[in-house]
């Protein structure tokens, strides 16, 4: 099979490796597009330390059921069933202690980080079957490669509790941003705004359903009461820098909660009085639970209208060192890239 391999820093190659196995309680997933992450590109310039060179990376995914080890029961998965995989693998024997809260089992690895374990930019992938989720086939397959981001999104709108009373302020306008726009959603908030810089991502959730702002053009917290008339009664950091925080912390109502999911930085000063004597919270969202997953991955084989916004282009396998290589460099892409694995026509 063909694989779209991190030689070194800096350097992807597509390169021939043998084809998996699934055994036991394996499915062997036929991929047929991955996105590529910012953590993946921050694994390919070697700031995130998460990646390691000769690793095959990847876990915004979907593709086809190809084989199923010989412990899958048979009424689970069948051959050419459209399906996504949950990446984070919580042990067999850890499953019961960890359920509903998977994301924090020490003993997890997470498939496209762990650098031992060939991941989603590979032709084919196996994966516990427990892990797999079976999608539609009445949405357009590549729409399965969003629904990671989209889990994570969740993850992180439900860490602060978004609801339908929520107005809610996304730092950070990137796939993470765009995704938490959906997510929010999902849980019923309508007043969501963004604060993004760049004016092609701004453009891009507007078209999500969000209302944006520039945060050059005045404070945020100003802008934000002119649209609320208050401020945001939550707010989720999608970008995770000392200033984007910062924002967010004296954005927020007094009491109000801040979701910090960006991981721009891994160190930052903190307004400590804004947490103290506000009595704001700050809190972390990494992954999602099994749960998550499974709700986000229900949402995108609902066939939602504005899900294909997500996606800027797709590339072949054969261009995908390329497209690393423009993320890398800040092309100005306001969504997601796919890579197609299964070798269809690039699409813009």
């Amino acid at each position: 099979m063909k694989a779209l391999v991190l030689e070194d820093f800096g350097r992807m190659a597509v390169a021939e490796r043998d084809k998996p196995r699934p055994v036991a309680d394996e499915v062997l997933i036929k991929i047929v597009a991955t996105g590529i992450c910012g953590s993946d590109i921050h694994g390919y310039t070697g700031e995130n330390g998460r990646r390691v060179p000769g690793q095959i990376m990847g876990h915004e995914t979907v593709g086809v059921v190809d084989e199923c080890g010989p412990d899958v029961g048979s009424t689970d998965f069948a051959p050419g069933d459209v399906v996504t995989f949950n990446p984070v693998v919580v042990p067999a024997e850890d499953l019961d202690r960890y359920t509903g809260r998977e994301q924090l089992c020490p003993n997890k690895y997470v498939i496209g980080v762990a650098h031992d374990v060939v991941a989603a930019f590979a032709q084919y992938v196996k994966v516990p079957a427990r892990n797999v989720v079976r999608l539609s086939d009445d949405v357009p397959v590549e729409h399965g490669a969003l629904i990671e981001p989209i889990a994570v999104a969740v993850h992180a709108v439900r860490r602060v509790a978004v609801n339908s009373a929520s107005t809610v302020l996304i730092i950070g306008g990137g796939p993470i941003g765009q995704s938490a726009i959906l997510a929010a959603k999902m849980e019923g908030a309508t007043d969501i705004v963004v604060s993004e810089i760049d004016p092609k991502r701004r453009a891009l959730c507007e078209r999500l359903g969000a209302k944006v702002i520039d945060p050059m053009a005045a404070p945020v917290d100003e802008q934000v009461r002119d649209l609320f008339g208050d401020l945001a009664s939550v707010a989720i950091d999608a970008v995770g820098i000392e200033q984007t925080v910062g924002t967010a912390l004296e954005s927020v109502q007094l009491g109000a909660s801040v979701c910090l999911v960006g991981m721009g930085a891994p160190t930052f000063g903190l307004n400590a009085f804004r947490v103290s004597t506000e009595e704001r919270s700050l809190v972390g969202s990494f992954t999602y639970s099994a749960q998550d997953f499974r709700d986000a991955a229900a949402w995108v084989s609902s066939g939602p209208a504005e899900i294909g916004e997500l996606i800027s282009r797709q590339v072949r396998l054969e261009d995908g060192p390329q497209a690393f290589a423009d993320l890398a460099r800040g092309d100005g892409t306001a969504g997601k890239v796919l890579v197609r694995m299964d070798d269809t026509a690039a699409e813009n």
